[in-house]
């Protein structure tokens, strides 16, 4: 009869990384992903232990009884252990089995038996049915991670289970018939599923376990007294554990040319068999079916083994015992037991999760970027077969978005570029922040120098010309006088330019056909003849409010510079284009002079720097752009060539403001 299900895997949290293997190895993906952890969702776990088999980082861990058989050997119960037949896979370090034994019986045990005189038992019943031709095809029910299967994911062929108990039970059940009901019977063996198979058994061991108490004890093959299997001894069924077990042990070969028995072992073949039985293309063969490759390779053996090493040390032990065999008393045996019912019956207890709707699937696709069928890319390294599984575990709330790889590499792509971008409009903010603070401190500086200056300037402006008009034009003087004023009026040019500069000028704002306003400023541009000037307006709305006084400035200004930048460049072209781009106005200002280089592009909008020659500029016209254009709450950017080996040589200044002005 069937155990009350126990919880058999659980998740240590701190070991578990993001990788998703378990997810890939689970036969019926009973984990669940949660913020990249997984976690084993016990409701549909079958036990098969693949999850604890394949986790690298030893965060998947099944349920240990040790502490429950210390304290039953530490009672005055009588306890009788029962070791499958894949010990000798398993302790491959002891001379022969009765070394190993010695080292259960030195745990304390009262008795102990080998499982495989159950097999015995169960092979003879499993012989019936094969031989029976009238029978109906059964799927063997000797593995309790397949009846698990069955129960809950193909409850419609739990009817198709052979109704015979496992060789486990089968041999609880004659070691109580020898040695009495009060005994207490551990199971020790390979397999995790075992521990939640049936309640008969009093607690049960994984070979891991097993170790695990020997090395508490201090136990090994070096201090432990050989001791023979207490009776009954078993047969040809210590040959069960391994691939086509069951069949050699009830003689019966698998017959091709017949294909009325169909064996399948491991995560993927036994489903795929299933599948098939249950779709009818298989319906008239028996299957012998494991979880795992043989019992050999069950998730409680230790770590390390090899398969077909494995396979050989379970044979040799096996052939070595049929040629030791006392035929008469193994007989015997088997007649006394001849009144115990091997019978086993199962039920149904369907966990299958309802399947979400196409729509949803879809939506589901969607969510991960997957929005074509060229986007299933099926990789598996989510831990799906496919895209649309992996949907449909989203959907159940198995899985996460994140767990899609290519899904997660484009986002972080787009993760990249928006820091890369958030970076640069950072440095720029910085740029401007450091620009703003250079120009207000020589805006202070400005302002001062202007107000200091400017009233002897106009004194000496003001006397010179008396001066000039009583000595007449005749005087020797009157020239120097001239130079006099010519040069008091440079520097009241000046100190209007660091006025210009310094003040904090409202913006005026009035509508203008900004395209017409634009054409006016070109008339103003001083051309020796060797520069054509190309505009190309191109607005989709004409009419744009900025303050008209304080943007002259910036177009003539701009438009001066560049002629001056080519008035040794043979073919000087100076280009103006300007456009639209929703509510915000651009303006390219290029010219195919010599350029800027690039240790003065950093300066070119700090004040009183300059490249022109002396008394040709005062390094005041750029930073009074820049000033109005942040004034309008536009942005002004600067690219320059001077290598021509790298395309033509020039520069071109990016303006963009808003349509409607500062406020």
């Amino acid at each position: 009869m069937p155990a009350y299900r126990k919880q058999l895997v659980f998740t240590v949290k701190d070991r578990c990384r993001v990788c998703y293997t378990c997810v890939r190895e689970c036969p019926v993906k009973a984990i669940r992903i949660l913020n990249g952890q997984a976690e084993v969702i016990d409701q549909r776990c079958i036990g098969c232990g693949n999850c604890v088999k394949v986790c690298s980082q030893n965060a998947k861990v099944f349920l240990d009884n040790t502490g429950e058989v210390f304290h039953m050997l530490s009672s005055e119960d009588k306890v009788a252990a029962i070791v499958a037949p894949s010990f000798p896979a398993e302790f491959s370090e002891a001379e022969d089995h009765k070394t190993t034994v010695g080292m259960i019986r030195a745990l304390g045990f009262d008795y102990v038996a080998e499982v495989g005189f159950g097999a015995d038992l169960v092979a003879k019943k499993y012989d019936e049915i094969l031989q029976d031709k009238e029978a109906k095809p059964s799927i063997s029910s000797d593995c309790p991670a397949i009846v698990y299967y069955l129960e809950h994911y193909y409850p419609n062929l739990v009817g198709d289970l052979a109704k015979i108990a496992s060789p486990m039970v089968a041999m609880k059940r004659v070691m109580k018939k020898k040695y009495g009901d009060d005994l207490k019977i551990v199971f020790i063996g390979p397999c995790v599923a075992k521990k939640a198979e049936s309640n008969e058994i009093d607690s049960i061991l994984t070979f891991q376990e097993l170790r695990k108490m020997l090395k508490m004890r201090n136990i090994s093959p070096a201090n432990a007294t050989p001791s023979d299997f207490d009776p009954p001894y078993a047969g040809k069924g210590s040959i069960f554990p391994i691939s086509r077990g069951l069949l050699q042990t009830t003689g019966i070969s698998e017959d091709l040319t017949e294909g009325n028995i169909i064996v399948a072992e491991g995560r993927v073949n036994f489903r795929e068999a299933i599948k098939e039985f249950d779709s009818g293309l298989i319906s008239d063969a028996h299957l012998e079916l494991l979880c795992c490759e043989g019992c050999i390779m069950g998730p409680g053996m230790s770590e390390g083994g090899q398969r077909f090493r494995r396979r050989t040390l379970v044979s040799n032990y096996v052939k070595k015992k049929i040629k030791n065999i006392d035929e008469q008393q193994w007989q015997k045996e088997i007649d006394f037991c001849n009144d115990i019912d091997l019978s086993q019956s199962f039920k149904s207890t369907d966990r299958r999760l309802e399947k979400p709707t196409q729509q949803e699937i879809e939506q589901a696709l969607i969510s991960m970027g997957k929005f074509k069928q060229e986007d299933h890319l099926n990789c598996g390294a989510c831990g799906y077969d496919t895209c649309e599984e992996h949907a449909i575990a989203i959907i159940q709330g198995l899985a996460e978005t994140e767990m899609c790889l290519p899904y997660t590499i484009e986002e972080l792509h787009h993760t990249i570029q928006d820091l890369n971008s958030s970076h640069q409009e950072l440095a720029t903010a910085q740029q401007a922040l450091k620009q703003s603070e250079k120009l207000a401190n020589m805006g202070q500086l400005s302002a001062g120098i202007a107000h200091e200056l400017n009233n002897p300037l106009g004194v000496i402006t003001m006397y010179s010309n008396i001066l000039k008009e009583e000595l007449g034009e005749e005087n020797d003087l009157a020239e120097d006088l001239d130079l006099i004023v010519e040069q008091a009026d440079r520097c009241k040019k000046i100190v209007g330019g660091l006025l210009n500069f310094a003040r904090k000028n409202q913006v005026v704002l009035s509508e203008v056909d900004i395209e017409e306003f634009t054409r006016r400023s070109l008339s103003g541009i001083l051309n020796a003849g060797n520069v054509s000037v190309l505009y190309k307006p191109n607005l989709r709305n004409k009419m744009a409010m900025i303050d008209s006084d304080q943007w002259m400035q910036v177009l003539t200004n701009l438009e001066k510079n560049a002629v001056e930048a080519m008035d040794k460049t043979p073919g000087g072209k100076l280009t103006i284009e300007l456009y639209d781009q929703g509510d915000a106005i651009h303006y390219k200002i290029s010219d195919n002079g010599s350029g800027i280089s690039p240790e003065n592009m950093e300066k070119i909008f700090t004040p009183f720097f300059t490249t022109k020659g002396i008394g040709k500029g005062t390094g005041l016209g750029l930073p009074l752009v820049y000033g109005i254009v942040k004034m309008h709450r536009g942005q002004i950017h600067v690219n320059s060539n001077t290598d021509p080996a790298k395309g033509e040589t020039g520069t071109t200044f990016s303006i963009s403001i808003p349509r409607y002005g500062a406020n």
